[in-house]
């Protein structure tokens, strides 16, 4: 691959934020290099289930280079993608847009009129990513419409607007999105495997709109490159531009590159963006906000696997999350789902104990499988792990706040506000004690939760959000970075409230205003 020497602007991550960043800007007439550290899967070389980690986990240590990636901090796990197209590649196609809460609290509530001014901008981001609601309710969404009906919520359960072209079942058609710019399109077999990386053409990726239109007027996408540094060019607020450095995290030995650019845009998520400005704040970009890393959300979440008894139960056909429920104003539950076969789950899973004291709660992890031991043995070793298990996503938009700040050990989570993250929500264990009775399942949770308490997420958010200066946030409503010329957060990191529903859609459309923002060349 020829790269310049120098770009109008690069951006470091391929993600929701950095796609559509990557369009916009050469739309308007910019040179532009995207920079990804992760992998470039296409089609067939997709794992055909989670138990192929080479090309699921991401674990460079172990030479894993996959599109998943597991990282643990003092106060939550986190779960996110990796690869060109970030994580679109792993997550469940889902496109909901929150309620007004989400856009009326945190440090951008008095920026903007958000709700309003975000509208058009929610309308490009789900005609771009081909929304459409999903049309293959399957048994797991059926037993969720069920739950539904039993709480007095069946009005509150829908199918969900997801990010897939469906058309008909294995047919393969020319561009359905872009009068013909884009590729062409498979119709969704239902095989429930979104996840793990879709091997059928249906799921509508990032590489599939945003990355395939952008390189199409010359954006160039590097993959496998990580960026190590981003140094002011001249002058320290980077009026002169930027000098980039980056290697290749695959291999065990590669040299370092440099190249210049007039314009930044981190776009590597929370784990890629926040890790990366705190080692620069304190080495080339010392006059970042002393607000890095801090406003960390998690969409204050459980996922808790119910694996049922019942061998008859397909779980695993559909698409990753078919339905919802909207429980309250403040919660959902969706059902989530893994292809066929993706049973690696069940390593790290044991049984959901509703114990907050550490000592009550190991006693329990013992005595609830003594409670019924031949069920609990059937669950241990049920034939296929993602047929018979239902994964419950429970979300809120009550919030609570982290702080990640860089120690010896790498990235590390402190509470900066309201009450930590907990693997102990009353209502998620309650809603998933309901679901278990109808569908005749046990409840299991990762390791983590049980054995420590710490809770997980697929949605981690904040850490550069916005303020009305440099005192309470790290960029301004416009994405830009206080403190320096034509440097922008555009990811997950730049949301600033929890918005209690899969946020990348709200990613989406907030990057779609910043770029319109931005002047033509």
């Amino acid at each position: 691959m020829h790269l310049k020497e120098n770009y109008d602007y690069i951006i470091i991550g391929s993600g929701f934020g950095g796609s559509v960043s990557a369009l916009r800007l050469a739309e308007k007439g910019y040179s532009v290099l995207v920079i990804e550290k992760g992998k470039w899967y296409r089609g067939d070389e997709f794992p055909k289930t989670n138990w192929n980690v080479r090309k699921w986990l991401w674990l460079p240590s172990l030479r894993l280079f996959g599109i998943l990636k597991l990282t643990f901090f003092r106060h939550v796990s986190v779960l996110s993608g990796v690869g060109v197209g970030g994580g679109s590649l792993v997550y469940a196609n889902t496109l909901p847009k929150p309620k007004s809460k989400f856009f009326n609290h945190g440090s951008w509530a008095n920026l903007a009129d958000w709700e309003k001014e975000l509208t058009p901008f929610y309308e490009t981001a789900w005609e771009m990513l081909g929304a459409s609601e999903n049309p293959l309710l399957d048994e797991a969404d059926f037993a969720m419409q069920e739950l539904a009906k039993s709480i007095g919520k069946a009005k509150e359960f829908s199918p969900t607007k997801v990010a897939i072209y469906f058309g008909e079942k294995g047919k393969t058609v020319d561009d359905p999105y872009f009068k013909g710019k884009g590729p062409n399109r498979t119709g969704c077999t239902g095989c429930g495997a979104c996840m793990t990386g879709c091997r059928y053409n249906a799921k509508n990726t990032l590489d599939k709109n945003y990355l395939h239109l952008a390189q199409q007027l010359g954006v160039t996408i590097l993959a496998e490159s990580q960026v190590l540094n981003v140094l002011p060019i001249g002058n320290n607020d980077g009026s002169k531009g930027y000098s980039v450095s980056f290697k290749n995290p695959t291999k065990w030995f590669s040299k370092t590159k440099t190249i210049n650019s007039r314009g930044i845009v981190f776009s590597g998520g929370v784990l890629g963006t926040i890790p990366l400005l705190l080692k620069l704040k304190e080495t080339t970009l010392p006059c970042l906000s002393k607000k890095v890393g801090n406003e960390i959300r998690t969409n204050n979440e459980a996922l808790i696997l119910n694996v049922t008894l019942d061998k008859e139960k397909d779980l695993s056909k559909g698409i990753a999350i078919g339905s919802i429920i909207d429980l309250d104003e403040n919660s959902h539950l969706e059902p989530v789902k893994y292809g066929e076969g993706s049973g690696f789950w069940r390593l790290v899973m044991m049984p959901m104990v509703s114990e907050k004291n550490f000592f009550l709660r190991i006693i329990k992890l013992f005595l609830i499988p003594l409670s019924a031991p031949i069920k609990w043995f059937k669950i241990i070793f049920v034939d296929d792990f993602a047929k018979r298990t239902s994964v419950l996503l429970f979300m809120q938009n009550l919030d609570s706040t982290l702080k990640f700040k860089l120690g010896l050990f790498g990235m590390g989570s402190k509470v900066s506000s309201g009450k930590p993250p907990s693997a102990f929500i009353a209502e998620a264990h309650n809603i998933a004690n309901k679901h278990a009775k109808l569908t005749n399942s046990k409840s299991v949770v990762m390791l983590t939760e049980t054995l420590t308490g710490i809770p997980s997420t697929a949605h981690i958010l904040g850490g550069a959000v916005m303020g009305k200066d440099a005192t309470e946030g790290v960029i301004d409503k416009d994405n830009k970075v206080f403190g320096y010329k034509n440097m922008y957060v555009i990811d997950g990191s730049m949301i600033s409230a929890n918005p209690g529903v899969n946020p990348s859609l709200s990613i989406t459309a907030i990057a779609e205003r910043a770029m319109s923002k931005v002047k033509g060349k």
